[in-house]
């Protein structure tokens, strides 16, 4: 009886041992470095892992050295997708994949070299080895110009927001850390002017007003020499209005220092850069020798005006109270200057609800002539 004890007892160990570990289960360890096309390892990319077989999916992070580990990967059929960073995985944007990866129990590697890739590529395609580096430059290029580009972006919004609340001494510092990371960039430079022009009334100190003016007149002349120095663009028509607005800005920034010489060559600049701003030009210029005491030159100006914008009520306007402004006394009648009543008329006539409508005929009225509707084609008051 003991001895049949013993041989069941044995069987049932025998039986014991032949079963399988019911809890332990096969892993996979994944590893792998990841390079981008220069060679260079690819700091903080993301590297995704989806199993084919029950759709598991596993993101990894590359470290400073490019590579990417991970254990306990169940075997399988995996794609692995690399992408340059977060970023570029949220946009979809994978720089190198691979479909239907087997990954085995125990340790798998899977290496990304996009050089490599690209070289490889280029030899199947019959491309030598200098088409293939002057093409991974100007990769590399374009990226690096993104990059660029999506930095100084960040500043100019950070700019225009702390601008449009009044802030311009931050606007001011936003774009001067822009022009220290890129100083080519023509609009940086011109929204900087924009700011330090802007901020300068605001200035209580006169020394300080005259400083942020004179950085203004700076800035834009950056603006200026860059866009002029710029290849041919596109669009000639919308770079010339960028230049011409350019050099209008300018010409603001040249008035409000007290140059108004300056100012007048530089709003002619403007309107022979780009004729769509020629009315806009002499009439600025109308209006800076009008505030400058010099009347007859202005006057000049808005027939400039005029003469590019037949419709440029205001300039008629003004030419009228220059006119006004030389007339003479004779008894009691003011005497004004021939077509003083004109201009005044003209005004009415192409802006009857204008600004400066009331005023107009309070002037005509008291030159003792009659508002005509239809200017130039009813006899004139005596």
């Amino acid at each position: 009886m003991k001895k049949q004890f013993v041989i069941l007892l044995f069987a049932i160990l025998a039986l014991g041992l032949c079963v399988p570990p019911v809890f332990a289960q096969a892993s996979s360890t994944v590893k792998g470095v990841c390079k981008d096309a220069q060679g260079n390892p690819i700091v903080d990319g993301i590297v995704v892992l989806v199993n084919q077989d029950n759709g598991q999916k596993y993101t990894l992070k590359t470290n400073k050295k490019g590579e990417y580990f991970s254990l306990g990967l169940t075997p399988g059929h995996y794609n692995i997708t690399l992408y340059k960073n977060a970023d570029d995985q949220k946009a979809g944007k994978e720089l190198d994949h691979l479909n239907k990866a087997q990954i085995n129990i125990d340790e798998n590697t899977f290496d990304f070299d996009v050089k490599k890739e690209q070289e490889d590529a280029a030899k199947g395609k019959g491309i030598s080895p200098e088409e293939l580096k002057k093409m991974q430059e100007q990769a590399a290029n374009a990226q690096k110009e993104k990059s660029t580009v999506g930095k100084l972006n960040d500043k100019l919004n950070a700019a225009k927001a702390a601008a449009d609340a009044g802030d311009y001494d931050t606007a001011i510092a936003a774009l001067t850390e822009a022009t220290q990371m890129d100083a080519t960039r023509d609009l940086i430079w011109f929204k900087l002017g924009d700011y330090y022009r802007m901020s300068a009334p605001k200035q209580t100190d006169p020394a300080e007003k005259q400083k942020r003016l004179d950085s203004a007149v700076e800035s834009y002349q950056k603006a200026v020499e860059i866009k002029k120095a710029a290849p041919p663009d596109k669009d000639p028509a919308a770079s010339a209005k960028a230049l011409a607005a350019y050099y209008n800005n300018l010409a603001d920034a040249y008035y409000k220092a007290k140059k108004v010489d300056e100012a007048v060559k530089t709003y002619e600049l403007a309107a022979q850069t780009d004729p769509s701003s020629v009315a806009q030009a002499y009439f600025n210029i109308g209006a800076v020798l009008t505030n400058s005491g010099r009347p007859d030159e202005a006057n000049a100006a808005f027939d400039k005006c005029l003469a590019a914008d037949p419709n440029r009520s205001e300039a008629y306007y003004q030419k009228g109270l220059n006119l006004l402004g030389k007339a003479t006394l004779q008894g009691d009648k003011t005497i004004a200057p021939p077509g003083t009543t004109e201009a005044f008329q003209k005004y009415l006539e192409l802006s009857p609800t204008g600004p400066n409508a009331q005023s107009a005929k309070d002037l005509l009225a008291s030159l003792g002539a009659k508002v005509e509707t239809s200017y130039g084609t009813k006899k004139k008051t005596k």
